[in-house]
């Protein structure tokens, strides 16, 4: 990971496996099974960078096969957080990092000629069960979803410095929206791009990561010449 200079709490993958799978979701062709699985390959190793520094405690008087040892565990909640639909892309690839993590499901959609954030669903529980929350948004477009996600765990109990947010992709308008807003949020990202079109859209982007990964079929994908690549590598 690499530090933006949009902000320090903003990490920008350097990874070449990661810039490899974002190259293919890219393609405007890539079929929906791919590109889910290209989401949750990135997901996991954003996931893996940003629990690096998470505090260990230790676990003694434990034995293996051969010898008593004195084992590490992280003590902290681990709440994950999906932003309802696009974020269940992300959910799978964070579970399985994290298995015993509360599940803690936002539903927020962008109105499409506001590009405001609309929140339909929220069942957190009465209290705070999450230490600290992976807050899974496969985009930052504009960074009004992500905002609201964060009012909203805010709201329950969270301090921002409790949040890391999880994207694949990101506009650097979007990014910096949320980074000015929320400078102790700390956020994880594959890529930057530059534009953000008038619509909403970033540019180049990958498009809408909810119409790719649902489509039940896709056109039939040929592998452009010079991408040796393999997403399920």
């Amino acid at each position: 990971m690499s530090t933006s200079t949009i902000s320090p709490k903003v990490q920008i993958s350097s990874h070449p496996l990661v810039l490899s799978k974002l190259t293919q979701l890219r393609l405007h062709d890539l079929p929906a099974k791919d590109f889910r699985e290209g989401i949750r390959a990135i997901g996991s190793m954003l996931i893996y960078e940003a629990s690096r520094h998470l505090p260990l405690a230790d676990v003694p008087n434990l034995q293996s096969p051969v010898a008593p040892f004195t084992g590490q565990t992280i003590p902290l909640r681990v709440g994950l957080s999906p932003i309802l639909r696009a974020g269940l892309g992300l959910e799978d690839a964070a579970l399985e990092m994290f298995p015993e993590a509360t599940v803690l499901h936002l539903g927020l959609f962008r109105d499409k000629v506001s590009l405001q954030a609309i929140e339909y669903y929220s069942k957190l529980p009465s209290q705070v069960t999450a230490d600290i929350v992976f807050l899974l948004d496969p985009l930052i477009a504009t960074g009004g979803t992500a905002l609201a996600a964060i009012h909203m765990l805010s709201e329950w109990g969270l301090s921002p410095s409790q949040i890391k947010i999880i994207s694949v992709l990101g506009s650097k308008q979007g990014v910096q929206h949320v980074a000015e807003e929320f400078p102790d949020v700390e956020i994880y990202i594959g890529a930057v791009d530059d534009i953000l079109t008038e619509k909403g859209y970033i540019s180049p982007g990958l498009g809408d990561a909810v119409s790719r990964s649902l489509m039940s079929s896709s056109p039939k994908h040929q592998q452009h010449p010079s991408l040796h690549l393999h997403i399920n590598q």
